[in-house]
């Protein structure tokens, strides 16, 4: 059957050609997606500052347990400040029996140059030599990494808190990572968060047992980090980027996935259904169904294995390339490696071949199911009805995919809006596939005394067609609803979130100056600049995140710190319910959206963990509306004080009329990098700042529209080119060229106006559910040309992939055609 197969495949070459190209994309997209994860599950991080450590005590998760269904499941979620551990832990380690040595490292983080400072004691737990001068000495010197670019005896600025020091280089080392290293006495002074350290480096002696360890680190609530595991403690900036690559190709991987099961099966089935006649001729010449299923088996899978051998190196190279570009946008650090494919492709080639099999033989089980002597005459008519079972599945799938708009929709802000809007759009499109046979057939039925005035002759005839084809042009419409569905819905979604963002940022702005600075301004910068001549009000925000319970577990959510003082003057966050002006220590004021997943009320406390895994229990005084522009939850500077990782402002927003801008400008002259901007250009700013941000998101939704659109294409070039016979037909019996090309045009007229009112709806009420639970508004915006270059794009793709497959065929004599298989 092998044999057979090939042969077969060789004399149809376009269905096999349209088959292998889905094939050859699909690959190419799974290969280069599951690269991505395969990077960040085999990415371990390797100890740098703890290297020569046997146990390292950090606290860098926080997690919650809770039962679901009568289950206990406990969720747990990385500390987006990173999270300490009590300074006297060290000392209760340092008089456990068998250590060694210990200590505990004050990290500081440095905003220019950017690294990461610790004391000169964790330095012995580096395992390195100091390559060049000696250790610091005195408070105003620092060991720094030869990477700075500095040598023993220079003066280097640190900018820390906010505030710039100068410091004589006392020596150099390769820590193998960017960092400072300063006096333990003068660590402590700069740390973020004092009486608490960053992490506790333990060496014990040979043999020694590390039960008690664990037991006084469990006691204080942190971890032990033993091995391998101790790189999770350091390289921040690469554990970010492994949770990214895995969280983004996960989610997109599985969307990917069904998107691939439907288009090969759409185009194996539509290749098997046009083989009708050969297949009816091989079961009356006495093949058995299990020879035509293994036949078609085995064709399904050759195409899958030489789409695999042509998928999977051009999607090593994709993921290559995407992987320069995440370095290149900052989303991935440089050192960060990229896994080689030995995971991903061959599962990316096991899950074609997979499809392609499963659909084949799911295609084949119409005509392997009938007697010998009926297969001829089963072919002879296209049927006229699909299967009970189809009109069932397609209705319970509709009626699925509308409890889940109807629950997106109803879920203003909820957290499940976002999952339920994009299994909507998956849901509908399901829904039309099995249904189609059924929309074609009432869809002919409205057409048919339309088409005739417009067409006339060729209207009539594209009425007929419509009528007797419904079942076979089900695949079509599915295509069209897919390309129209998701190049409506996912494709404006981005553009949704950034204009919702930048919207919200500038109307709640009532600041017309924004004092900035690269590395962050001193905690106190705010009360300094209300003090100026001129100015108002001023507002030190610092970005930060906490952590919430959510459906199904807990998550961090965005936040910012704030000092209250004249806050109302200085932002305007359209509070719904309760009153800005009374955030204070103890209390917090959250978005909407954050309200309705929790179900908070003003007036309710409310539990959850600061950035560093403090857990706090907050009175809600306030209930906003503009969380994408500010964050889901706003927090006193004070209730923050000592839990985030560096003691900084990130800006201070600033009422003043124009009298204060000479004091401002004398302000910032003494601040290093300190800039002052207006509202305006800090707007644009943030926007660039989205777009950038945006990049890997467009580039997935961009790959998934694509090849929406190329299943779109290729389905409708194949259902033109099996039409050789009818048209050859058609003009034998003198209907003219001419008279033949309205007809299909007019036949793409009906199915295209179709399959766009049902995918519109479908994207539109997708796309309005998304960000009718962002923003609590039904109405999305789409860019002004955005709906013409959807609906103009599939209007193109349906008449280009359709009157040019049809002008070849009319081009041929059709005595020619009218002998040959469909």
């Amino acid at each position: 059957m092998i044999g057979l197969a090939a042969r077969l495949l060789r004399h149809r070459a376009g269905p096999a050609a349209a088959t292998l190209l889905a094939l050859v994309a699909g690959v190419l997209i799974l290969v280069a997606m599951g690269t991505l994860v395969e990077s960040g599950l085999r990415f371990r991080a390797e100890p740098r500052l703890w290297a020569a450590a046997d146990v390292v005590v950090a606290n860098r998760t926080v997690s919650h347990t809770f039962k679901e269904f009568g289950e206990t499941t406990t969720s747990t979620v990385a500390l987006p400040e990173g999270g300490t551990v009590d300074a006297a832990v060290v000392d209760r380690i340092r008089q456990v029996p068998g250590v060694a040595a210990v200590a505990g490292d004050d990290a500081v983080l440095i905003g220019s140059p950017a690294a990461v400072g610790h004391g000169w004691d964790t330095y012995a737990f580096t395992g390195r030599r100091i390559a060049a001068g000696a250790a610091p000495q005195a408070d105003d010197e620092v060991l720094l990494d030869t990477r700075l670019g500095v040598a023993p005896g220079d003066r280097i600025d640190l900018v820390v808190g906010g505030v710039s020091r100068s410091y004589r280089v006392s020596g150099t080392a390769d820590t193998g990572s960017a960092a400072v290293f300063f006096t333990d006495a003068q660590a402590a002074r700069l740390s973020a968060h004092p009486g608490r350290v960053d992490a506790i480096g333990v060496r014990m002696v040979p043999g020694a047992d590390l039960g008690a360890v664990r037991e006084i680190a469990s006691a204080a609530g942190a971890t032990t980090y033993v091995g391998k595991d101790r790189g999770k403690v350091e390289q921040s900036e690469n554990q970010a980027a492994q949770t990214l690559l895995i969280e983004a190709g996960s989610a997109f991987g599985v969307y990917v996935v069904l998107l691939i099961i439907s288009v090969v099966a759409g185009t194996i089935g539509l290749s098997v259904r046009h083989r009708r006649r050969d297949l009816a001729l091989l079961r009356a010449v006495a093949a058995t169904p299990g020879q035509v299923r293994r036949m078609l088996i085995a064709e399904a899978a050759l195409l899958a294995l030489v789409g695999s051998a042509i998928g999977g190196p051009a999607g090593l190279l994709a993921a290559r390339w995407v992987h320069g570009e995440l370095v290149e946008r900052g989303f991935v650090p440089a050192s960060f490696p990229r896994a080689d494919g030995l995971f991903a492709v061959p599962a990316a080639v096991g899950t074609a071949v997979l499809v392609a099999v499963l659909a084949a033989l799911v295609a084949a089980r119409r005509v392997t199911g009938i007697k010998p002597i009926e297969a001829l005459g089963e072919i002879a008519v296209e049927p006229r009805r699909s299967g009970r079972v189809r009109l069932i599945a397609g209705v319970l799938t509709l009626a699925a995919a509308g409890t889940s708009g109807a629950f997106t929709l109803g879920a203003a802000g909820s957290t499940g809006a976002l999952a339920g809007a994009i299994g909507m759009l998956y849901l509908f499109v399901i829904a039309v596939a099995l249904l189609a046979p059924k929309i074609n057939a009432y869809a002919a039925r409205l057409l048919t005394p339309l088409l005739p005035r417009v067409w006339r002759i060729s209207g009539y005839l594209a009425a007929a067609n419509l009528r007797a084809n419904a079942q076979g042009m089900a695949t079509v419409l599915t295509a069209l609803v897919l390309s129209v569905g998701f190049g409506g819905s996912v494709w404006f979604l981005q553009t949704n979130l950034e204009r919702q963002t930048t919207t919200q940022s500038s109307a709640g702005t009532l600041a017309e100056r924004v004092v900035v600075a690269p590395g962050g301004l001193p905690a106190d910068a705010a009360r300094e600049i209300r003090e100026l001549t001129g100015v108002q009000a001023a507002t030190g925000v610092r970005r930060t995140q906490v952590v919430v319970r959510a459906l199904g577990g807990i998550e961090p959510v965005g936040a910012q710190s704030v000092d209250p003082a004249g806050i109302t003057s200085t932002m305007d966050l359209a509070v719904r319910e309760g009153n800005l002006a009374d955030l204070r220590a103890g209390t917090v004021a959250v978005s909407a959206m954050q309200a309705s997943s929790s179900g908070w009320e003003v007036g309710d406390q409310a539990e959850l963990w600061l950035g560093d895994g403090t857990p706090v229990t907050l009175d809600v005084i306030a209930i906003y509306g503009r969380g994408l522009g500010f964050g889901d939850v706003t927090l006193a500077a004070e209730t923050v004080a000592g839990h985030t990782a560096g003691n900084t402002t990130d800006e201070v927003l600033v009422s003043a009329g124009p009298e204060a801008d000479t004091a401002l400008a004398t302000w910032s002259a003494g601040q290093p990098g300190t800039e002052v901007l207006d509202a305006a250009t800090r707007t644009r700013l943030i926007s660039t700042d989205l777009a950038l941000g945006a990049w890997l998101n467009r580039l997935l939704i961009g790959v998934m529209v694509g090849y929406a659109a190329l299943a779109a294409a290729t389905t409708m070039v194949m259902a033109a080119l099996a039409r050789r016979r009818e048209l050859a037909l058609l003009q034998l019996v003198g209907v003219t060229r001419r008279q033949i090309r309205a007809m299909v045009q007019a036949e793409q007229a009906g199915l295209l106006g179709a399959a766009v009112l049902i995918g519109a709806t479908i994207a539109a009420l997708t796309l309005s559910a998304i960000v009718n639970g962002l923003t609590g508004s039904p109405i999305p915006y789409v860019p002004p040309l955005g709906w013409v270059a959807v609906l103009g794009g599939t209007t193109l793709l349906a008449l280009a992939t359709t009157v040019w497959p049809v002008r070849r065929l009319l081009n041929a004599p059709p005595i020619d055609n009218i002998g040959v298989k469909e």
